[in-house]
């Protein structure tokens, strides 16, 4: 029979209480951080959009249409510099303007080189967006409700690569939501990047094509998007929302074939 020392009882004991307080502890400092890091968010957010919201606008930016062409004439690597920093801000804090941007940007650097920069910003932002959603409201989300979305979280270590593509594909869908949704799921961050590159392109294409066929700012601030709604255009979009439907289809073609091989 063996005998428990009570002296080795007692400092078990201490120990998982000490433990157990250890872990409290940390768990108050991280809610803590979380919150100063919410707070500096909401703040950068407000900050930006009451001191800057009305500097991005189509009639702002119009006033000063000559004197962006001189300063993109001047120093054409720091223009690039800062457009690509301006749209990873404003998409990564979700502020308003991003549609707005993407033609002032088409119409700024032409469709190549916007097309290229919007893309990787684009991308940037959301990947930004995603990571302070992931950081901020993922451990609270999954430990609430963590039983209910278990399946979910399957599909999505699964297929969540097809379902970001897909939900990237329908311009309907707000990509603010996207960005923090996927955030609070088990999506790896590679993943996340690679899926939403390439689910933008083709809206990002046919906008920063948009906005490169307006001969200048005014005629943009007046009319906006549709008032080069060419058939081109046109066909551009509808092919844009189809597209969606038609991989959908294509990838339901495929399963049967690749579950009947294994």
């Amino acid at each position: 029979m063996v005998v428990v020392d009570p002296l080795n009882r007692i400092m078990n004991s201490h120990n998982s209480e000490s433990a157990a307080e250890v872990r409290q502890v940390n768990s108050v400092r991280k809610t803590a951080i979380r919150l100063v890091v919410l707070l500096a968010v909401v703040s950068a957010i407000f900050f930006a959009y009451r001191n800057y919201g009305d500097v991005l606008s189509l009639d702002n930016l119009a006033l000063k249409e000559t004197e962006l062409r001189q300063f993109q004439l001047d120093k054409p690597a720091l223009v690039l510099g800062l457009a690509f920093l301006v749209y990873v801000t404003v998409t990564g804090l979700s502020l308003p303007g991003a549609t707005v941007l993407t033609l002032v940007f088409g119409w700024y650097f032409g469709f190549l080189r916007g097309v290229v920069l919007v893309s990787f910003a684009s991308t940037a932002g959301a990947t930004l967006a995603f990571l302070l959603s992931r950081y901020l409201l993922r451990d609270v989300v999954q430990n609430r409700f963590g039983g209910k979305l278990a399946s979910f979280n399957k599909s999505l270590e699964r297929e969540g690569a097809f379902y970001l593509f897909t939900l990237r594909l329908i311009p309907a869908v707000p990509f603010f939501i996207i960005n923090v949704v996927m955030g609070l799921t088990p999506l790896k961050t590679s993943t996340y990047w690679w899926a939403s590159q390439l689910g933008m392109l083709p809206g990002t294409a046919v906008y920063v094509y948009a906005g490169s066929q307006f001969p200048n700012l005014q005629t943009l601030a007046e009319k906006g998007a549709g008032g080069i709604l060419t058939p081109q255009l046109m066909v551009a979009f509808v092919l844009l929302g189809i597209f969606p439907l038609l991989v959908k289809k294509m990838m339901g073609r495929l399963k049967p074939s690749r579950n009947a091989t294994s």
